[in-house]
């Protein structure tokens, strides 16, 4: 088998949803005054690559620590969408799914090459309306891309997150290093931290292939 790692490092100065803080990283312990390392993160439960739950946006919604383990790993594929920069991603792209059923459907749109770039947080595909209604009629459990959201940065209605999350399904962002995969099916696995209520968490996303690429 052959492990990917499809996340985004959380350092100090990494990128961070516009209006966020970066997160925070002291060593209050050291070996050399206390005989062990620990050190101190202070961060958003949005920070790097993260899941959303239907919390982050649905006032009743469900939190992720009130999910079933399940729900954060199975069976997943990469689609191509590298053609629509400053586009919405189109309904048609799923076409190329056919009758597959899989648990997560992830976008490639390329923008994690940005990462890092002050661009990043602009001109990035995000769904059309009608593929994000599709997606949600699939009953599969998450939807994923490499961009910092799957709505404009700038929006204020948060239409493509309320019709994923609606219907239960968990949202992961910022994911990095999905050009090998697509076309791919593999197994995803993208385990949250267990905080209480929480509306969102960091996640170590990795694609799990059965045969070398």
């Amino acid at each position: 088998m052959r492990y990917i790692d499809l996340t985004q490092t959380i350092s100090p100065g990494m990128p961070v949803y516009p209006g966020t803080e970066p997160p925070l990283i002291s060593q209050p312990c050291t070996i050399e005054q206390d005989g062990f390392n620990e050190r101190k993160l202070t961060l958003y439960s949005h920070t790097g690559t993260h899941l959303d739950s239907p919390a982050h946006i649905l006032k009743n919604g469900v939190t992720l620590d009130r999910l079933p383990l399940e729900h954060f790993c199975g069976s997943a594929t990469v689609i191509d969408a590298t053609g629509t920069p400053g586009l919405e991603i189109p309904l048609q792209l799923l076409d190329t799914l056919g009758e597959d059923k899989v648990d997560f459907v992830i976008f490639y749109t390329g923008w994690y090459h940005k990462w890092s770039e002050p661009d990043y947080f602009d001109g990035f595909p995000v769904l059309a309306p009608e593929t994000a209604h599709q997606l949600a009629a699939r009953g599969i459990k998450g939807v994923g891309i490499d961009a910092i959201s799957v709505d404009p940065v700038h929006t204020t209605e948060f239409t493509i997150h309320k019709i994923l999350l609606n219907r239960g399904m968990v949202i992961i962002e910022n994911l990095t290093n999905l050009k090998s995969l697509a076309g791919k099916k593999f197994t995803l696995y993208c385990f949250p931290l267990k905080i209480e209520a929480a509306d969102g968490s960091p996640v170590r996303a990795v694609a799990v292939l059965d045969v070398v690429l």
